[in-house]
């Protein structure tokens, strides 16, 4: 999307970037921090689109709001005509308590950023900051987009059918890997992650005393079969070289441990 450079205009552009990130590292990891804190889960980012909101408008980033129910839509326009390219990241987190002890740990019960989109929702915004310090350069637009609902995989269909990919040429994204040191890049050609579907499964059972089980039909020995087997999907049903994964993430069922119950889900 920028002009062709000479090895002296690289350099120079490289030392710009390098400035640039020196100068707003401090600001873009209390940013982070902030999002961790206040965690929220699918179509309740109403506090982190704010903020996201909020820094586009410092940076004088022209933006929307309330794009995808709640997610932020940012626009970089460059000086001279060129493709779009879509930078892509998520905003929501996992209903599930933080025991991490740090000391920007999530201040919300059962909300956590387990999975890294604070991170993301920061870097791209940092990323915005800098192409925004370079539009001058640019041939073509940036369209930067703060996705909710990731996790449960409602955000990317609400955010398309509001129009966000309307006149996109190019769209990228990233996620976050711990074990891949910092300065460094994982690109892989075709599946990076899977995809997200969901499912639920009732088993009904006949209610009993533990010490009667003859007289009962328990449903925990029926769901623990059960997801042994659901297992056998990915070995028995689906070709080798697919990419394919069967989770089960939890499972309920029971109030007494002398009480074999009606049902578990």
């Amino acid at each position: 999307m920028a002009e062709k450079l000479s090895n002296s205009g690289v350099n120079d552009v490289a030392s710009l970037l390098a400035a640039i990130v020196d100068e707003n590292e401090a600001r873009f990891i209390d940013i982070r921090r902030r999002i961790h804190e206040y965690p929220e889960i699918a179509f309740e980012e109403v506090r982190t689109a704010a903020l996201v909101a909020e820094t586009l408008a410092s940076l004088g980033i022209e933006h929307q709001t309330g794009v995808g129910r709640t997610g932020v839509v940012g626009h970089i326009r460059g000086k001279r005509p060129g493709p779009t390219l879509l930078i892509r990241a998520d905003m929501d987190a996992l209903p599930m308590q933080e025991e991490t002890g740090l000391a920007y740990a999530s201040k919300i019960a059962n909300r956590m950023h387990a999975c890294g989109h604070d991170l993301h929702t920061a870097t791209v915004l940092a990323v915005g900051a800098v192409l925004k310090r370079l539009e001058d350069r640019l041939a073509g637009n940036v369209r930067l987009i703060f996705q909710p609902a990731e996790e449960t995989a409602g955000g990317a269909k609400e955010m398309i059918a509001d129009g966000v990919m309307e006149g996109v040429d190019m769209a990228l994204s990233l996620h976050n890997r711990p074990e891949i040191p910092v300065g460094q890049f994982g690109i892989v050609h075709g599946y990076a992650n899977a995809a997200v579907d969901s499912f639920d499964i009732t088993v009904h059972g006949k209610g009993g005393h533990a010490a009667r089980p003859y007289a009962a039909v328990d449903p925990i020995v029926i769901a623990a079969q059960l997801i042994g087997q659901l297992q056998t999907i990915v070995s028995r049903d689906v070709r080798a070289l697919d990419a394919c994964v069967v989770t089960v993430g939890s499972i309920h069922a029971g109030e007494a441990r002398n009480i074999i119950p009606n049902g578990a889900n």
